[in-house]
């Protein structure tokens, strides 16, 4: 019995670490293409890869960047609301959190990555608070 009692210990700890690693999506995470705000050379309404796709269950990172002069004020709450966020990074600096974020603001040119796992399938609006008039706007689609 003694003999026994550690193997299955080890087999205990094998079944309960393996569904651990293996639910890990954010392991397999892959790059969306950069969403950006404005340009370089002074156009601050325009939009790059205004309209992004992704397939639900799957990790993604999705950097919103601002290039323009503008202050972007970055808005997607349904997005927001169905995605399991893992972190948003910031020059290097991670916020991690229980909820979604209200907005991104960016006051001068720069990047803001978010990391998240796809939950709820749909086509979700975004905006650039202010701007959308000049056609600061687009949609985030999960399938």
């Amino acid at each position: 019995m003694r003999k026994l009692l550690p193997v299955a210990l080890i087999g205990l700890a094998a079944l309960v670490a393996a569904p651990a690693s293996a639910l890990d999506l954010t392991k397999k995470r892959q790059n969306l293409p950069d969403l950006v705000l404005g340009n370089e050379e002074g156009n601050d309404f325009v939009v790059e890869n205004r309209d992004i796709e992704m397939e639900s269950g799957k990790a993604y990172r999705l950097r919103i960047v601002a290039k323009g002069r503008q202050e972007y004020k970055f808005y997607a709450p349904e997005f927001f609301r169905y995605i399991w966020l893992n972190q948003i990074v910031i020059n290097h600096l991670e916020i991690h959190g229980g909820g979604p974020p209200d907005h991104l603001e960016f006051d001068d040119p720069g990047e803001i990555a978010i990391e998240f796992v796809a939950i709820k399938p749909g086509a979700y609006k975004w905006e650039a608070r202010g701007l959308e008039a000049k056609g600061m706007t687009g949609t985030i689609t999960v399938k």
